[in-house]
């Protein structure tokens, strides 16, 4: 069966028809609405100090999002992990992981953007080496055994309940992402469907004798939106995707791999490349049939500051016209 999922990334650019604090009540709402709908996870990103309000507090939004919903996961992908700390961060997913029994997961990625560093007093080219602290931190924090931390001897509390820990995987597309993942027994999530990565991981998996190797594989993540009639759609909604795209694309390094590196400057580029697409229910539902089990159908419908009045019509058609017939 397909799955259905949420992204908030809660952008809010200037030139949006709608303020910010209605696009936060939305998501609040939409969380709520699509897990009772069946919805199987909620994704929420990280960045600071971006013009558009891209969202800076994923733990606190968790945390919200954990208040409206009572079976969808919450997802975190990616956690700026080496921005914390880890002792702090330690203590909140604990207490998500209690509140929300079981429901919060974690990406632990690096991050590209070195003035998020500054921002937070952290050393950019240090970045593999915080990240790695703080996975190791948390591992040992979570068991609720006094550990050794920088000198002092430590005790994290409460102790999560899931275990052995919070689900937490580690992001990145690189080779030293997917080395970092199987060192440290866990699984591992790039962003995009990398073969060479999967397979350094599992080998590397199986070098040090790791008991259960996972990668969750997005195979090619596709933003979707449901329509009777795309190309209206996209003349509402295109220019917020095109905002999205075009920051993300700013951010990104030339030998970078994600699949938020859009090369598209215009809208009918953006829709023509293929990471974001308006289908009509009967549409969908081909798609749905072409993919079989592995159809994820992500929805981002706040995606660039969208306003909620068009994203509330996507998911709506998909509730009526798409799910009751997905198998």
């Amino acid at each position: 069966m397909a799955t259905s999922s949420l992204r908030f990334d809660m952008r809010a650019p200037a030139f949006g028809e709608a303020s910010r604090g209605e696009l936060y009540a939305a998501a609040l709402d939409m969380c709520g609405w699509a897990d009772e709908k069946g919805f199987r996870s909620i994704a929420l990103s990280e960045h600071h100090g971006v013009e558009d309000g891209f969202m800076s507090s994923p733990l606190t939004m968790a945390g919200m999002a954990v208040g409206r919903t009572q079976k969808a996961t919450i997802t975190i992908s990616a956690l700026l992990a080496p921005l914390y700390d880890p002792i702090r961060l330690a203590e909140d997913l604990a207490t998500l992981d209690i509140g929300s029994g079981g429901r919060v997961a974690v990406t632990a990625g690096l991050g590209y953007r070195p003035q998020e560093y500054a921002a937070c007093n952290k050393e950019f080219k240090r970045r593999g080496k915080l990240l790695d602290e703080c996975l190791e931190v948390l591992l040992k924090a979570w068991t609720g055994e006094p550990f050794e931390y920088r000198g002092a001897t430590c005790v994290v509390t409460p102790v999560p309940i899931t275990k052995p820990h919070p689900m937490l995987f580690v992001g990145g597309s690189t080779p030293a992402a997917a080395r970092r993942a199987a060192r440290f027994g866990l699984p591992f999530a790039p962003p995009l469907h990398a073969e060479d990565l999967n397979a350094l991981y599992l080998s590397e998996c199986e070098r040090l004798a790791v008991a259960q190797p996972y990668i969750v594989d997005p195979g090619e993540p596709v933003m979707t939106y449901i329509s009777t009639d795309p190309d209206a759609t996209w003349q509402e909604i295109g220019p917020y995707l095109l905002h999205d795209a075009v920051t993300y694309a700013s951010w990104q390094r030339s030998d970078q791999r994600s699949f938020q590196h859009s090369t598209g400057t215009t809208i009918d580029a953006i829709r023509q490349e293929g990471k974001y697409r308006v289908m009509t229910p009967e549409g969908a539902l081909a798609w749905a049939d072409e993919q079989g089990s592995e159809a994820i159908f992500h929805h981002f419908p706040l995606g660039g500051g969208i306003p909620p009045r068009l994203g509330w019509a996507s998911m709506e058609l998909y509730a009526d016209q798409v799910m009751p017939h997905l198998e």
